[in-house]
C-alpha cells in the first residue's frame, strides 16, 4: 500500500512544485505592479529587470526591444524565473514548506536590494530608504510564504482525496 501512494505522490511532484512557484511568483508580481501604480517609493524591480534584459541583449549583439514590448519580454522573463525559483518550496517536504518559503523569500529579498548595483544595474527609480529595501524583502518573502500555503493546501487536498477514497 505504502508504495503505490509514493508512485502516486512522485507523479505529482513537479505539479506541486510548479504550482505552488507560480503562486509565489504570481503573490509578488501582483504587489510589485499594483505598488508601482500606487506609491512614489515601490521598489521597481521592473526597471532593473529591464536593465538587466537591455544590457544582456546588447552583450550579446542583439538589440533590445522598447517601451511596452521590453516591459512585457521582462515581465514574462521575470514570472518565468520567479515561477522556477519559487517552485523549491513546493519540492520541500510538507513539514518544511513554511520555512523553506520564508527563507527562500527572505533571500530573493536580500537579492533584489543588494545585488543590482554590484551588478551595475543601479537602484531603482524613486528609491527612499528604508523604506523601498524593507518593502522589497517583504514582498519577495510574501511570495515565499504564498508558495509555501499552496504546497500546504496542495498536500491537505492530496490527503483528503486518498482519506475518502
Amino acid at each position: 500500500m505504502r508504495k503505490n501512494h509514493e508512485r502516486r505522490s512522485a507523479g505529482r511532484a513537479p505539479r506541486r512544485a510548479l504550482t505552488s512557484g507560480v503562486a509565489g511568483a504570481l503573490v509578488l508580481t501582483g504587489l510589485h505592479e499594483a505598488a508601482r501604480r500606487l506609491l512614489s517609493h515601490a521598489p521597481r524591480m521592473d526597471v532593473i529587470g529591464e536593465r538587466a534584459l537591455s544590457r544582456s541583449l546588447a552583450a550579446l549583439g542583439q538589440r533590445s526591444p522598447r517601451g511596452r514590448q521590453l516591459f512585457r519580454a521582462t515581465l514574462a522573463g521575470e514570472l518565468l524565473s520567479n515561477t522556477l525559483y519559487y517552485s523549491i518550496v513546493g519540492a520541500a517536504a510538507r513539514s518544511r514548506a513554511l520555512p523553506t518559503g520564508l527563507l527562500i523569500g527572505l533571500a530573493a529579498g536580500l537579492g533584489a536590494v543588494l545585488l543590482p548595483p554590484r551588478l551595475g544595474l543601479g537602484h531603482p527609480p524613486g528609491e527612499k530608504a528604508p523604506l523601498t529595501p524593507l518593502l522589497t524583502i517583504a514582498w519577495y518573502t510574501a511570495g515565499g510564504l504564498a508558495a509555501a500555503a499552496v504546497t500546504r493546501l496542495l498536500d491537505d487536498s492530496e490527503t483528503a482525496y486518498e482519506g475518502a477514497a
